[in-house]
């Protein structure tokens, strides 16, 4: 692990934890520093980043932090200040089992000291002395259940230490708080992106449309035929070459386009 302190942090002395007021003072700033950031207009990967960068900075002992997001699918870090722990994330993915995926199942915080777990999970356990990880915090973002919908998981913050004394139930709880938070930019990043989709969607519509609308109106010259006419001829060829009807028309207009060219 990268032998740095984040820059404005107080870390512990003598093994002995900071001042809570001091950690919520912490917390606070980085909360402010997330709410300062937020455009509504991010992708979800730069929001899941930017979450990551301001937890680090959310606790005093936090060295490392990393976002899982975990799907029936695979789960995966999507974001991480330091590279060189996404492998302990992983080293939860290939195994089943650790802090990350208990935190995700149970959408509860997970707090402890490596060597606490050794038989419940070996893999991330050996990985995690190794990478010189003393202690870890696993913090689900939950996206609140409605009136329609149950509580969603959306990621969990896996907070890495060096500070075998580091994290203790305030530290949980000021995660609690950074990651309501959380949730909101993340929501909205997501809401964003869905939107982008939706644009790109329409305007792939709109530009298939007025394609197709080319070749009606070549047809017709060449037919002589109604615009219905002109399209149901476009229709039967797609269906004929099992193409879909925007390609046939553009088909037919690169063909219309070579013979337009000057010998």
């Amino acid at each position: 692990m990268a032998d740095y302190v984040q820059s404005g942090s107080v870390r512990s002395i003598d093994g002995e934890r900071p001042d809570p007021m001091v950690r919520l003072d912490e917390t606070t700033e980085a909360l402010t520093q997330l709410h300062d950031a937020f455009t509504g207009e991010e992708s979800l990967d730069d929001a899941l980043q930017r979450v990551a960068d301001t937890a680090a900075r959310a606790l005093p002992d936090a060295d490392a932090v990393t976002v899982s997001v975990v799907t029936d699918e695979q789960p995966h870090t999507a974001a991480a200040t330091d590279q060189r722990l996404v492998e302990l994330d992983q080293k939860q993915y290939d195994s089943g089992r650790g802090p990350c995926l208990e935190s995700a199942l149970n959408l509860t915080p997970v707090r402890a000291v490596i060597g606490e777990h050794r038989e419940a999970w070996p893999e991330f356990e050996a990985a995690a002395e190794q990478a010189g990880v003393r202690a870890y915090l696993s913090v689900p973002v939950v996206l609140p259940a409605s009136d329609n919908t149950e509580a969603r998981h959306i990621g969990t913050l896996n907070i890495y230490s060096r500070t075998a004394e580091a994290f203790d139930p305030f530290d949980e709880g000021l995660m609690r708080l950074f990651t309501t938070a959380a949730s909101a930019t993340i929501t909205s990043a997501q809401r964003w992106q869905h939107s982008q989709g939706q644009v790109k969607q329409l305007e792939r519509a709109l530009g298939s449309r007025a394609v197709i609308d080319q070749a009606k109106g070549v047809l017709m010259a060449v037919h002589s035929c109604s615009a219905d006419d002109a399209f149901e001829l476009l229709v039967a060829e797609s269906q004929r070459l099992n193409v879909k009807l925007r390609d046939v028309a553009a088909k037919l207009l690169e063909s219309v386009a070579r013979q337009d060219e000057p010998a």
